[in-house]
């Protein structure tokens, strides 16, 4: 793959700023993103089993779905040669991606920066490059993991500041350490403007003796980030992990939005966590010790393990499968990329073909990339993850979007009407082009397609379903495109 260079990136702005006079800001961006390699393929190969193709399933489960030409890609490299490109982001050129998402001015500013923006301008920015990222990005099991950290650390953005702060912390916490370690994640976590005012760490101060420390993010770190609920501490344990985090504050006025410790706000007697002590004294090094005994605790290797495998693997991941996660996160530090190879490389990954339910978010881009369609993400398409219920950075508890099925299948009729909507033209700033689409695929049968869509050739109930869709009332084959992003097997991955 060509790299592009910054005299291309550059050109391609100019030209962009060009064409905009022509066809408007967003159809500039999108020619570009096309120019530079986000179009359709002159063709693509299709799944040819009865079964869902093994390299099918591997690309369904690191990335947000298949685009065009996927399948060939992993072919041509070998399935293991292909996890190992995607768990180093880094080295893919993602340019064209970087084109779509780069006229989002917030994304790469200081926190304190970001105030000077609107709060709608601000988190809408936001939430447009992460559908385009999602939708785009080359680096597509990069992109899962940003999701997953961003449920893991869920940070709300209708709370106080955050709408202004969310932008730094998905920059600065969760995208720079999503392959990273572990532990450098928490910490980058604890320390996030975001993370303070979300759950009231900025407020966590003891100057007095018959002062409470304010326990609400020592709960979560260790309920929701590190050990889990049944991980085996106490609530002595999140009363001493609040004593230790006291003094922790996000600056308002000069330097705003960072932040700082301050000594007088912190108590600095002796501790005891986990049955570890800690010692008086150590200021603002009591974060560093809360989090190597949280980050290196059994049930943290368990519990971060058993929610990785239930997102790659099925909603009940075999024990044995999550042993041998934990123990890869233990015996690595907690380094992601170890981690994800035992997963992804493993006999129960590749057994659970079609075995998770898609959310509203992976059901939305996936129809996108795999129709090839082209967007800037506006605020029309953005109201479909509205009213499915999976907005990014809206959930409201600190918990995350759930990751099981039950809750969103009330969810299915509105993915009816968005399949029928998209395919039909009728979703506001998303252009699918179906005749390019057909040429690549080398068939003008929406039938033929099918496997492109689950991976495997259609049943005989599923054919003649389709068939039947066809004839009755004389259906054109882009409605045909819409049955199959409604049906039951796309709505699996």
């Amino acid at each position: 793959m060509n790299r592009i260079s910054r005299r291309q990136l550059l050109g391609a702005g100019a030209a962009g700023s060009a064409a905009a006079a022509l066809v408007g800001c967003d159809g500039a961006y999108k020619l570009a993103a096309r120019y530079f390699g986000n179009g359709l393929p002159d063709s693509f190969a299709l799944a040819a089993s009865a079964d869902i193709d093994p390299d099918f399933h591997v690309l369904s489960r690191i990335s947000f779905g298949l685009r065009p030409g996927d399948l060939d890609a992993i072919r041509a490299r070998g399935a293991a040669a292909y996890i190992e490109e995607q768990l180093h982001p880094e080295a893919i050129d993602d340019g064209a991606c970087d084109l779509l998402a780069r006229r989002y001015e917030s994304l790469h500013l200081k926190a304190g920066d970001i105030y000077e923006f609107r709060r709608e301008i601000a988190i809408s920015e936001l939430i447009r490059a992460t559908v385009i990222r999602a939708a785009f990005s080359r680096r597509q099991l990069y992109e899962v993991m940003v999701e997953f950290w961003t449920d893991h650390l869920n940070i709300a953005h209708s709370k106080a500041e955050c709408v202004w702060l969310k932008t730094a912390d998905d920059r600065d916490v969760v995208r720079r350490h999503a392959l990273g370690r572990f532990r450098d994640l928490i910490r980058a976590s604890a320390l996030s403007p975001a993370m303070l005012v979300y759950l009231d760490g900025q407020d966590n101060k003891r100057t007095r003796p018959e002062e409470m420390p304010n326990e609400n993010y020592a709960r979560e770190l260790m309920e929701l980030h590190t050990l889990g609920v049944h991980g085996g501490y106490t609530q002595r344990d999140v009363m001493e992990v609040a004593r230790c985090l006291t003094g922790w504050t996000v600056r308002n006025g000069w330097n705003k939005g960072s932040v700082a410790f301050v000594r007088d706000r912190h108590d600095d007697g002796e501790k005891e966590v986990l049955g570890v002590r800690i010692p008086a004294g150590q200021g603002a090094k009591d974060l560093d010790s809360v989090l190597e005994i949280v980050t290196r605790h059994p049930s943290t290797a368990r519990f971060v393990a058993r929610k990785l495998c239930t997102r790659f693997v099925s909603e009940k991941p075999p024990q044995s499968l999550v042993d041998r996660t934990a123990a890869a996160f233990t015996s690595s530090d907690g380094d992601v990329k170890h981690v994800l190879r035992t997963i992804l490389y493993s006999d129960e990954f590749m057994a659970a073909k079609g075995a998770r339910v898609k959310r509203p978010f992976r059901f939305i881009v996936s129809a996108l990339r795999a129709l090839g369609a082209e967007t800037t993400a506006p605020r029309g398409l953005l109201e479909y993850f509205n009213r499915m219920g999976q907005t990014p950075f809206a959930y409201p508890t600190p918990d995350g979007y759930p990751d099981e099925t039950a809750p969103w299948l009330g969810t299915m009729m509105w993915r009816w009407n968005f399949a029928v909507e998209l395919v039909s033209g009728r979703v506001p700033g998303v252009e699918v082009r179906h005749a390019a689409l057909h040429k690549s695929a080398g068939s003008d049968e929406p039938v033929a397609l099918f496997p492109h869509f689950v991976g495997r050739k259609p049943t005989d109930v599923e054919r003649a379903a389709l068939q039947d869709f066809l004839v009755s009332a004389d259906r054109g084959r882009e409605e045909a495109l819409g049955l199959i992003l409604a049906s039951p097997a796309f709505q699996r991955f």
